[in-house]
């Protein structure tokens, strides 16, 4: 009887295992930029603690594509419209600092990096800037950003590796705080992937 018992119990234990590796990996997995770094990954690797899920998850920030005609609403857009990753779009961390920049310089050649979880077919990478003297305090907004991609990436349908990384020239004359909004547009859902990224000119 104890024999048996035992027996169930690790093939419950099995079972139960299982169905976490599944749930931890399902379909939701995707991808994230992290140059510059995004506000998902400096969750993710600690430098931003206490942001809740986002923490484990910095691929899945995934929303309706079509930015900035459709896709999540303002106050919104850093985080898809996603609840659970609401953290990523308030114009400061969870434990009220300032969100960490990366030091980039207009005019310049970038290289923009993604890293993926899951290679979709692809429309396009699209890059947009707040503009100047952009409201700092409130939630991202369509009115705080140049709406004109300052970057696209077509990919014609195709899949990236896990690992992209492509160059671009960052707009000149903005200076100091700003956030780059990175969108990777899936060629065969509905949906698109949203990045945003703290950066200091």
């Amino acid at each position: 009887m104890r024999r048996k018992t035992k027996w169930y119990a690790a093939a419950l234990g099995l079972t139960t295992a299982g169905a976490l590796v599944l749930s931890a990996g399902g379909a939701s997995s995707h991808g994230y930029t992290d140059l510059p770094i995004s506000r998902q990954k400096l969750c993710q690797n600690g430098t931003v603690t206490n942001c809740g899920s986002i923490q484990w998850e910095p691929q899945s920030v995934e929303g309706p594509k079509g930015f900035p005609g459709s896709g999540p609403a303002d106050g919104q857009i850093c985080n898809a419209g996603l609840g659970q990753f609401s953290q990523l779009s308030a114009p400061r961390t969870p434990s009220g600092a300032a969100w960490p920049t990366t030091r980039v310089s207009g005019g310049q050649s970038y290289t923009f990096r993604w890293q993926f979880t899951a290679m979709h077919a692809t429309t396009d990478f699209k890059y947009y800037v707040t503009k100047p003297g952009w409201n700092q305090n409130h939630n991202l907004a369509r009115s705080d950003l140049n709406l004109t991609p300052f970057l696209t990436i077509p990919y014609n349908g195709q899949r990236p590796p896990a690992t992209l990384s492509h160059s671009g020239t960052l707009p000149s004359g903005l200076s100091g705080h700003h956030v780059i909004l990175a969108v990777w547009t899936v060629h065969d859902t509905g949906n698109a992937f949203y990045a945003c990224s703290d950066v200091t000119f």
